[in-house]
């Protein structure tokens, strides 16, 4: 029988636990602010700890438990402090040296991702890591360091920057290279970089991540994305193990300007987007006029398990918060299956010619 029946501790008579439901119900509206509207969430954060402490879980799994929950409560508490700004994650070599072309351009990217407000996000570590951090500089850069065994350490830039986090779990790194992204582009490199690239494409294209920009950058006449799109193409897309559209997740470029416009221009008109119930809400900077609505009810037709796609004026305080709730939404029963042609309807909300004035 599961031991967790209507957000309760499972009761029997003899085992207390009805007593010990009421002590976390206490516990929880404590020590949470008063009018939060998480006091049910971290209830069922303590109840989760009371029971694994009920079965006495091996001590293995108890320091496992300990040590996600403490890193995951440091890297909220830490990246709070910049939850305003838009941060793009870099991916590449390691092994990339200095001189090379394609640290040059990472370190032309950094610098003009910084010039466009955008902070820099990498493993800390060496190669376009530190390239990347080098162009953005400090006070623009965050470092996600993995702890190992053997000495590791940060970039020049980043060591003994506060902006630096020291992770022990490689779940949880790349859990918060994903999450912190409003953006992620990825150079040339090696096993690492494509288990990075394909794992945030499939990530996207399954709806478990946001829809963000995949910015491939390589030097001028490189050959290393294009390779890797040619195989796609010719092998998945052909046999029909993606659809056509998901190739829109990602786009190729072959200078810093052009990475750092690709994410401008994504974020033209497109705020951000949720789900809500059945529903899934696309959040805006710029009303759509009627005419841009009824086109994407024509020409995205295929992405709504029924009805239309409808605008409004603004959102519920409570469920969008204080911050998000006046910008304006299309909101829509989307099917969830096609993530390349959400992606195409964004390209379109995007467009200025589009937007009420």
């Amino acid at each position: 029988m599961d031991d967790h029946v209507n957000g309760k501790l499972a009761t029997t008579e003899h085992d207390g636990d009805t007593t010990l439901a009421a002590e976390l119900d206490a516990l929880a509206a404590r020590i949470t602010p008063a009018g939060s509207a998480n006091v049910a969430l971290y209830r069922e954060m303590l109840a989760t700890i009371a029971r694994m402490a009920q079965a006495d879980r091996n001590r293995w799994d108890a320091k496992i438990m300990l040590q996600t929950v403490r890193e995951l409560e440091r890297a909220f508490a830490m990246l709070d402090r910049f939850r305003h700004r838009r941060k793009v994650t870099v991916f590449g070599s390691a092994r990339t040296q200095p001189g090379h072309p394609v640290y040059t351009l990472a370190r032309e990217l950094g610098s003009t991702l910084a010039r466009h407000e955008l902070m820099v996000i990498t493993g800390a570590g060496g190669g376009i890591m530190a390239a990347a951090h080098e162009g953005a500089g400090r006070d623009n850069s965050l470092g996600f360091n993995i702890t190992l065994p053997f000495e590791q350490s940060a970039n020049a830039v980043m060591k003994g920057s506060d902006n630096l986090l020291s992770f022990h779990f490689f779940f949880l790194r790349k859990l918060f290279f994903v999450k912190e992204a409003d953006a992620l582009v990825l150079c040339p490199g090696g096993f690492g970089t494509l288990d990075e690239a394909l794992e945030v494409i499939t990530l996207i294209q399954t709806g478990k991540s946001p829809l963000v920009p995949v910015v491939l950058l390589d030097e001028p006449g490189g050959t290393f994305w294009l390779g890797l799109l040619d195989y796609i193409q010719q092998n998945l897309d052909s046999n029909g193990y993606i659809l056509s559209s998901d190739m829109n997740l990602m786009r190729l470029v072959h200078d810093a300007e052009s990475a750092a416009q690709e994410i401008d221009r994504f974020y033209a008109n497109y705020h951000s987007s949720r789900w809500l119930k059945e529903l899934f809400v696309v959040r805006m900077r710029h009303a759509l006029t009627d005419d841009a609505v009824s086109q994407l009810n024509l020409q995205f037709s295929d992405l709504c398990k029924n009805g239309d796609i409808e605008q409004l004026q603004s959102g519920d305080e409570y469920t969008d918060g204080p911050e998000l709730h006046k910008l304006p939404r299309l909101v829509f029963a989307f099917s969830g299956r096609n993530a390349g042609r959400l992606r195409e309807l964004l390209d379109v909300i995007n467009q200025p010619e589009h937007w009420l004035s």
